[in-house]
């Protein structure tokens, strides 16, 4: 089913996404890689818009976190224009990591700041395509074909962003140390919304005031639909309402429906490209591993591995130099694919730990830089962090169009929109590293060649 979307829709939607691979429920909306606000006020200064800016906050620590967000709210504020009928999402997580109360907490300061009171922050981390809902006020999260308390999966043990408590409103007590009482929360269940309907759970959130928190039941995309024509009801009455919410409640706060599902026919592959795509591999999880035994098992794409031993001592340089030829001549005849080793190097320092880790990660980067200029007819990035890395500095792209995903809810295919000439219009896919099937990566790729063969 297409995207569709409303011709009336008069929300400015700004998403300050944590984590590089937010934008995957929506389509046909811009992507700001670059952390200048003067991106998202410009893309919002139309009526109806729709931009994520990639902030990585997950990876920062609180304070950090913070300030970032504060500084990009304030930036988009200082346009008139932008800030007309802006509502700020603050995308995050389907199982609940990351800095869940900081954030959306900094978004109503700063909008504080700017005489813009916030009456209700609604929590909504429903990802239905990855099979995380909430019923009764609880989260869950399907693992191995089942529906478990997200508190009893590997999500709730996360070493920085840990919890004991499904219930959304508990939980929001436990990760505020109790500045939030579950019994202030207020409650949107299921049958509020498809008994009640829009009046019901505009009379809800009506009550709201003072920054109250609001959690929201989904199962289905028809609830999310429901809530998010309440909220523009109230927000046409003035009220003020900002979202902490998985990838899913963007789709409907930004007026579409439907999934834009993008296949050869739809991949556009700008003339003055070769005819070779590049694969870069950062992840390190188990799953990307798999992937990529699948697509070295086709064998349609020539190997590069980066050594990461090699990167680690005075062999850098030249391994590097070394890597970024190999790939440079491969990409003008054949399909290519660079990867790290894939023996974890790490050390019992946390620290040192972190810093082969980013060591490891600029040396991706590096290469990409290096070879970007033979104008590949596609990058394909796997992994969460890697893609980012890959399109901010890689690539250097500041601001790209989301066109859609492989498939449903996963995959986004990218286009860059403002980046170097010779990266201009190509099509850019981010894949996370825990995401899709044994054969995804290598189907990812089939797709990409049929489109290069199709031009």
């Amino acid at each position: 089913m297409p995207v569709t979307v409303s011709e009336n829709a008069a929300r400015r939607l700004l998403v300050l996404d944590d984590d590089p691979t937010g934008s995957q429920c929506v389509a046909q909306v811009d992507v700001a890689f670059d952390l200048d606000p003067a991106i998202p006020a410009e893309v919002l200064a139309e009526p109806g818009s729709t931009c994520f800016v990639l902030t990585n906050t997950r990876a920062l620590e609180e304070a950090e976190a913070v300030s970032l967000n504060r500084s990009l709210v304030a930036g988009v504020l200082a346009d008139s224009v932008a800030r007309q009928g802006l509502h700020v999402v603050s995308r995050s997580d389907s199982t609940l990591r990351g800095h869940v109360i900081a954030e959306p907490l900094a978004i109503a300061d700063e909008l504080a700041a700017h005489d813009v009171e916030v009456d209700a922050i609604l929590l909504v981390p429903a990802m239905l395509e990855a099979g995380r809902f909430t019923e009764g006020d609880v989260h869950y999260a399907v693992v191995d074909g089942e529906p478990r308390r997200v508190e009893d999966t590997d999500f709730a043990r996360d070493a920085t962003f840990g919890f004991s408590h499904s219930d959304l409103r508990e939980f929001l007590e436990e990760r505020s140390g109790g500045a939030i009482r579950a019994a202030d929360v207020l409650s949107i269940g299921l049958d509020d919304i498809r008994t009640g309907g829009v009046r019901r759970v505009h009379e809800i959130l009506a009550g709201a005031r003072g920054r109250r928190w609001v959690v929201v039941n989904a199962t289905e995309y028809s609830d999310m639909e429901v809530v998010a024509e309440a909220v523009a009801h109230l927000e046409a009455d003035g009220r003020t309402l900002i979202t902490r919410c998985g990838p899913s409640f963007v789709r409907p706060l930004a007026k579409q429906s439907g999934a834009e599902v993008v296949g050869p026919d739809s991949i556009a592959i700008p003339e003055g490209r070769l005819d070779h795509g590049l694969v870069v591999v950062g992840s390190h999880v188990g799953l990307t591993t798999t992937q990529l035994r699948a697509v070295q098992e086709r064998g349609t794409l020539v190997e590069v591995e980066l050594h990461v031993p090699s990167l680690l001592d005075e062999r850098r340089e030249q391994h590097l130099a070394d890597v970024a030829g190999q790939v440079r001549e491969t990409l003008r005849r054949e399909d290519c694919v660079v990867y790290t080793s894939r023996d974890l190097v790490s050390t019992d320092d946390p620290s040192e730990s972190l810093a082969i880790a980013r060591s490891v990660s600029d040396a991706v980067v590096d290469v990409v830089r290096r070879v970007r200029t033979v104008r590949p007819a596609w990058v394909v990035a796997k992994g969460g962090i890697t893609s980012h890395e890959v399109a901010a500095n890689g690539l250097r792209i500041r601001r790209a169009r989301v066109e859609g995903q492989f498939w449903p809810g996963q995959v986004s295919l990218f286009s860059a929109q403002e980046a170097p000439e010779e990266v201009m219009g190509m099509p850019y896919v981010v894949f996370p590293g825990n995401v899709g099937g044994e054969q995804a990566l290598a189907d990812v790729v089939d797709r990409l060649t049929a489109a290069v063969a199709a031009r």
